[in-house]
């Protein structure tokens, strides 16, 4: 019975709650979430110090992975070899870390899922940031604890010289919660701690222009700013993450998507899988080719569409069924001062800087002692080199050191540490030239206590420190953003998160279009020759440019009488040479639908009335306003009948004229209240009445002292003022606008024309004329018009527009 030892009796459920809560503060301290000061959790710490131990600095060779992890594994962290080589892989990936901490030689895994080859045949060192997390660490800078055995000691906390926490993120599942940090722009980090350090008195609110959002190594579009708003004033919220795609047409014809970047931690093999198991099953119609074209250049999945599919339809779908977009749950936890706590930006910041503050403070604190320490033995070697034959002789006339060294002591006044260094000196430091450099030494040395003892006698001097070492890391290492972020058009936006600013926008001729900054815009107008405005193909060409807000609507009217709604910051901002985005990616527009006219509109108020016109001479006058809740799909704008298509639409204020042209020269001129106003599911009334095989070609708003402008299918044009077009009722057939004969052809073309724009012609086989309004022949009525372009026989004029001169091209 004595073997048995005492029996305690213990409550159960007392005893449950304790062992729980132990390993539970342990798993959340210990293994699973990172700290606030440097980002990293204590197997990644260990990994960084032991690469620093084992001098695998980025101008060392490359070491094998197997003697790092085994490092780990027998010094600090006993917890298996797998989970210590499967967190440094990660650190080596360029799709995991925003800013890579290993610098990885060999197969680290893939963004399809491959996993990494064995730790025996990979290599590794550090990459070149890393250093500026472990700068200084020999300096006291941070304190150490004993491993897991008490046999060493290892860092609690990195010095961390940059932001890790938010550079880099961190994810990770404890007991009973978890963090999710995304990575972020090293520069608009650092530019957010410069804020803080600049203003103390900075919130939040002042940080979110400076920290635009999370910024993933993968790229990829994030949509909207509401979720990154929320997770920056929160610690928590969910960021839509887009893959970026385009649309283009393929050669043969057909339209295919592109995907160029996915989402953060999206595997392209399973995404291209599931793609293929969506057209399997029916789910997705359309998709005739799936190919993974990406190689070491960039990622490149190509999706092959039908002829007769909407490209943005199939792009929505897959949007929506697979992970071409996915979210991404933010939730900022960390370990502060050992306690997990959720942080907002600011937090997150504050805590980071006062983590520098200290590590600074430190430094500077050993570098003054290791100064100090210095000078006091100077200051004794200056003393001997005085009085030199005085220390020779006592030094001689002792029979040992101790007794030298006493000696020394009592008869200079001299510290144990100056006696024994004066004992030390070596012969040569007697000449003068030694003399010299001691002196030297000491002079710069007490200049150099004493800035150091300023800096820690003020804490403004420790800020400013920690200020320049952190634009220093920016200048080094800062990058731009990989993530854009744009507004996402299927749901509601902040709209005073977007900046309101007067901007142009482009619409060519092929439907691509784009806007840029008026301030842009204008000054590539300013002098010299200047440079175009928008690139575009060789058969394409601007046909629509205006000037609107940023916070304006946009209307685009087809020729199937619907009307589709955008924004203008919803229009892609590009640089001045880009060709722009097709329209078909902005707006789901069928495929053999076209945009026949484009009206920017600031509110939809009564005041102002749209005019239609159609092919079969319908007219239609409808207020504004009944076009102010326009859906996603677009909206029928005109009822029309079967046949008929919508050939023009302008803003009008109810005091206008309109001019209609036919396409067997016929034209009608009548005020708009000839119109009555009607409904938006209206179909209209008569415009003008039309001949046999005759239909409308185009409407326009009279404008005093312009010409209409007149060019047939075989080419032939003319000019004629607007005066010689009398005002008539509506609904008649008009007066004869152009003599139709076999030579010259029905016209095509029937427009409102100043002389300082010029005249587009696209004929059906492509080709492109320019030419200036002014060089257009001026005739009557009746006249026939005279050759504007030559062409082949069997080839005709396909459609006409009209251009403005813009500032750089008169210069030209």
């Amino acid at each position: 019975m004595a073997n048995i030892g005492r029996v305690e009796e213990v409550n159960i459920s007392q005893e449950m709650k304790s062992s729980f809560l132990d390993y539970a503060m342990s798993v959340i301290v210990s293994r699973a979430l990172p700290d606030v000061r440097d980002g990293l959790k204590p197997v990644h710490r260990r990994i960084l110090y032991t690469m620093y131990e084992l001098g695998m600095t980025p101008d060392k060779q490359y070491k094998k992975s197997s003697r790092t992890v085994g490092n780990v594994t027998a010094q600090y962290h006993p917890h298996g070899d797998v989970a210590v080589y499967e967190a440094m892989v990660r650190m080596a990936q360029n799709f995991s870390y925003r800013y890579m901490l290993v610098d990885g030689h060999g197969n680290f895994g893939s963004v399809d899922g491959d996993p990494p080859a064995a730790m025996r045949y990979t290599e590794s060192k550090m990459a070149p940031i890393t250093l500026e997390l472990l700068r200084d660490i020999q300096k006291d800078t941070i304190d150490f604890g004993p491993n897991y055995d008490g046999q060493q000691m290892e860092p609690l906390v990195l010095p961390a010289r940059f932001p890790n926490l938010l550079v880099n993120g961190a994810s990770g599942i404890a007991v009973g919660m978890a963090t999710n940090i995304p990575p972020h722009n090293l520069r608009e980090i650092i530019d957010g701690l410069l804020l803080i350090i600049d203003q103390p008195e900075t919130t939040v609110e002042d940080l979110l222009p400076i920290v635009k959002g999370p910024d993933f190594p993968t790229g990829g579009i994030i949509l909207g700013y509401e979720g990154i708003r929320k997770a920056f004033r929160t610690g928590r919220g969910s960021v839509q993450i887009r893959a970026k795609t385009r649309i283009e047409e393929a050669q043969n014809g057909k339209m295919r998507i592109i995907v160029e970047e996915l989402p953060y931690q999206v595997n392209k093999a399973k995404l291209v899988e599931k793609i293929a198991e969506l057209v399997r099953d029916k789910k997705i119609d359309g998709i005739t080719d799936l190919r993974d074209e990406s190689d070491r250049n960039g990622m490149r999945v190509v999706i092959e569409l039908r002829r007769d599919v909407n490209p943005r339809i199939i792009l929505n779908n897959l949007y929506k069924h697979t992970t071409l977009q996915t979210s991404f749950g933010v939730n900022t936890l960390a370990l502060v001062n050992g306690q997990p706590r959720v942080l907002n930006l600011h937090q997150a910041l504050v805590h980071y800087l006062d983590h520098q503050i200290e590590v600074i403070r430190r430094r500077t604190q050993f570098d003054l002692n290791k100064a100090e320490e210095r000078a006091h033995i100077l200051e004794g070697l200056r003393i001997a080199l005085d009085q030199i034959d005085k220390v020779i002789a006592l030094i001689r006339g002792s029979k040992t050191t101790a007794e030298a060294r006493s000696g020394l002591m009592e008869q200079f006044g001299l510290s144990d540490k100056q006696a024994q260094a004066i004992l030390d000196m070596r012969l040569q430091r007697l000449t003068g030239l030694e003399r010299d450099k001691i002196e030297s030494e000491y002079q710069e040395l007490q200049i150099t206590i004493k800035e150091l003892r300023s800096i820690l006698a003020d804490e403004s001097k420790i800020r400013a420190v920690v200020r320049q070492e952190l634009v220093e890391v920016k200048e080094k290492f800062g990058d731009d953003r990989r993530t854009s972020i744009m507004i996402n058009v299927d749901s509601i936006v902040e709209e005073d998160l977007i900046p309101e600013e007067e901007v142009a926008v482009l619409l060519t001729h092929k439907g691509y279009v784009k806007r840029m900054p008026l301030s842009t815009y204008r000054a590539q107008k300013r002098g010299g020759k200047g440079v175009t405005g928008m690139g575009t193909r060789d058969d394409d060409f601007i046909q629509t440019l205006f000037v609107t807000s940023t916070h304006n609507h946009i209307l685009f009217f087809s020729n199937k009488g619907k009307v589709y709604r955008l924004k203008a910051y919803e229009i892609p901002e590009l640089g001045r040479s880009a060709k722009g985005t097709p329209i078909i990616n902005l707006i789901q527009i069928e495929q053999n639908e076209r945009i026949q006219a484009v009206i920017p509109v600031k509110q939809f108020t009564d005041d102002y009335n749209l005019f239609f016109a159609t092919s079969a001479g319908v007219v239609k006058k409808t207020k504004l306003s009944e076009f102010e809740n326009i859906r996603k799909n677009g909206l029928f704008a005109i009822n029309l009948r079967e046949g008929d298509e919508l050939v023009g639409v302008r803003l009008t204020d109810g005091e206008q004229e309109v001019i209609m042209g036919t396409s067997l020269g016929m034209s009608i001129r009548f005020p708009e209240f000839d119109v009555r106003e009607m409904g938006r599911s209206a179909t209209g009334v008569k415009g003008i009445t039309l001949a046999d095989n005759d239909y409308v070609i185009d409407m326009d708003i009279v404008m005093p002292g312009k010409d209409v402008m007149i060019v047939t299918k075989k080419g032939y044009g003319k000019r004629t003022p607007i005066g010689e077009y009398r005002s008539q009722s509506r609904g008649g057939k008009g007066i004869k606008t152009l003599n139709i004969t076999k030579k010259n052809g029905p016209v095509v073309g029937h427009t409102m024309v100043s002389e300082e724009e010029d005249l587009m012609i696209v004929t059906q086989a492509g080709v492109v004329i320019r030419m200036n309004i002014a060089g257009i022949s001026s005739l009557g009525r009746y006249a026939q018009g005279v050759r504007l372009i030559k062409m082949a026989k069997d080839e005709e004029v396909a459609t006409v527009a009209r251009v403005q001169i813009s500032d750089e091209e008169e210069d030209q």
